[in-house]
């Protein structure tokens, strides 16, 4: 079996380069049987690191770790030399994780697997995530949801009725009655969270009382100073790391995939 570690007694495993060729030569060779040659079909690609102790390391700078599209750009490259075809939009991520899912084809050479979405084939991923409550009041502090939760609704009081008469559960509710002044501007049926399998992510939407000309929702992005403001409920946001969700005028929360230091 081909041994991409070189071990030395004082360094431990070296060649990052080999490790990097190896991957994208089994990358490649994936793409090449994926829609019998042609990569138009191709929606995104999942790569799973399973090393662990020293080994990761090795992998993390044999991906660019932290600079994602710099691998995803060696990758193009690749299809491009091979008249791949691979569509324009196409998504890339690389995680590290203990094991590699299921559907994941894992290399018999390297601590990694592959994923290759297509338009028919998309992979079932989980996810959690953590709501904190930064200025206005809410039922709890904190809150965790999980890709399974389903539509997870954000609004005022916990049990509303909205109209056509049905009645709607408020997952996220700021009481009615509270006096901070947070939760004034808030709205019955504000806004909605729901997992997105295709895009891998946890989505942010609002709903008809989180819409001009009713009370807003604007998104702050971590290290990013412009604000994202949701003014239709058919387009949502995708939340990443230490977004701060403002809902009405004051009340915020702000989302993380790490649970909160107590």
């Amino acid at each position: 079996m081909f041994d991409i570690f070189k071990k030395n007694e004082n360094k431990g495993p070296q060649d990052v380069k080999s490790l990097r060729d190896a991957l994208l030569r089994f990358i490649k060779a994936e793409l090449q049987k994926a829609e019998g040659g042609e990569g138009s079909h191709i929606k995104g690609i999942n790569l799973f690191i399973t090393a662990s102790g020293n080994e990761k390391h090795i992998y993390e700078a044999a991906v660019y770790a932290g600079e994602q599209d710099r691998f995803k750009q060696e990758i193009q490259k690749i299809a491009d030399d091979y008249a791949l075809e691979l569509p324009a939009n196409w998504a890339f991520e690389i995680s590290f994780d203990e094991q590699a899912p299921a559907e994941a084809l894992q290399s018999t050479e390297l601590s990694a697997a592959l994923f290759i979405r297509t338009k028919d084939h998309t992979l079932l991923k989980t996810s959690s995530a953590y709501i904190t409550i930064l200025n206005g009041e809410a039922e709890l502090a904190g809150y965790q949801i999980t890709s399974d939760d389903g539509t997870i609704n954000i609004g005022r009081e916990k049990k509303v009725q909205v109209p056509g008469g049905f009645f709607r559960t408020n997952h996220i509710a700021f009481p009615g009655d509270s006096a901070n002044p947070g939760n004034k501007f808030i709205s019955r049926q504000h806004a909605h969270i729901i997992w997105s399998n295709e895009s891998g992510c946890f989505m942010l939407y609002a709903d008809e009382g989180g819409v001009p000309p009713g009370n807003k929702i604007k998104v702050k992005t971590l290290n990013d100073d412009n604000l994202v403001k949701l003014h239709s409920t058919e387009i949502g946001h995708c939340l990443t790391e230490g977004d701060q969700i403002i809902l009405g005028d004051s009340a915020v929360l702000e989302f993380s995939y790490h649970p909160v230091s107590q």
